[in-house]
């Protein structure tokens, strides 16, 4: 898979150690650890990233943290009288929200709509834009890759990955999403309690901008993959089978294909291979469980197709950073 680009060594002594750490979208954050979030001095990310542009238009960054599963969130502050910044291919998608002023910003292509408070952007990855920036902003900004973005449009578009990408937006209005990225930015995201709260908020951010500013790819065609009909088959039945033990070959026979053309086919729809895919399905349905009930960890286990609670404490950790009991625990004390 791949993964975000890293700090760059001339960043700073604490973007190192997470360079060293190798935090980075393919991984989920570990909330214990300090390197979670970036000194606001320094700017991660590589040459063409918002964050550069940004730091190099000198705005500030006045906090930013890896969240995990391929998220991270940034606040910025910026004045200035005049200014024109451009933005070229930065190779991953952005979601912005204006927290303060921004009243006389403008993208270039679109003169006369300004920013304001709640008004969002989405910046796809393979987007150029071109503002005029005047006065005072504060917003806030979420990043991720396209391939995190795209693959929930099966469990939750009922599309395969590859037919999505993110909008092209300039100042659309969202009332529950602005809401939810205000939230995000009274957490505290040197805290591993309002790490994984802030990781939360931004799944179901991220939910909402995939159904309202997910859209098919222009001239796409799809070739190989799966039938959507033996697609959305292989999809129910792991969802309803989930808590037993599900092989390649117990899914090939659902799909009516050999386990070869399965195994090649299911990543091409699915945007994971099979083993990827249903371990993915198990920690969401074990965190919607530690979410929404109030069952043992040994029931959630069974539920979710773990041997026993040991083994399902370790996979949750290994993918969140933090024991089930504890994210249960900091969740419901939100």
């Amino acid at each position: 898979m791949r993964t975000f680009p890293q700090p760059q060594a001339d960043l700073g002594p604490l973007a190192l150690y997470c360079q060293h750490l190798t935090l980075s979208f393919s991984q989920a954050v570990n909330p214990t650890l300090p390197a979670a979030v970036i000194e606001p001095a320094e700017t991660p990310f590589g040459l063409h990233s918002v964050c550069r542009t940004l730091r190099d238009a000198n705005a500030k960054l006045e906090r930013f943290a890896w969240l995990g599963d391929q998220l991270a969130v940034a606040e910025w502050t910026r004045e200035t009288k005049e200014a024109e910044t451009v933005y070229e291919q930065p190779g991953h998608h952005t979601l912005s929200c204006y927290l303060d002023g921004g009243y006389r910003t403008e993208r270039q292509k679109l003169p006369g709509r300004f920013g304001a408070p709640t008004r969002l952007c989405a910046l796809p990855g393979d987007h150029e834009s071109r503002w005029w920036v005047r006065g005072q902003m504060h917003f806030m900004h979420l990043y991720f890759l396209p391939e995190h973005f795209t693959q929930r449009a099966v469990r939750e578009l009922d599309r395969e990955p590859r037919e999505i990408t993110l909008a092209d937006r300039t100042y659309f209005e969202d009332a529950r999403m602005a809401s939810l990225c205000q939230s995000i930015t009274d957490e505290r995201w040197d805290d591993p309690d309002g790490l994984l709260r802030t990781n939360e908020t931004a799944h179901e951010v991220m939910s909402l901008l995939l159904q309202s500013q997910g859209v098919s790819r222009a001239g796409m065609t799809l070739k190989g993959g799966l039938s959507v009909a033996t697609r959305r088959r292989l999809r129910d039945y792991i969802e309803a089978h989930l808590a037993e033990t599900l092989t390649l070959g117990r899914l090939a026979e659902v799909a009516c294909l050999s386990e070869y053309h399965l195994a090649r086919m299911f990543r091409t729809s699915f945007g994971l291979p099979p083993h990827a895919w249903i371990a993915q399905q198990r920690i969401e349905r074990a965190r919607l469980l530690l979410r929404v009930t109030t069952l043992p960890l040994a029931q959630i286990a069974a539920r979710c197709g773990y041997a026993n609670a040991s083994h399902f404490s370790h996979r949750f950790r290994e993918a969140l950073g933090v024991a089930p009991a504890v994210y249960r625990q900091v969740l419901k004390a939100a």
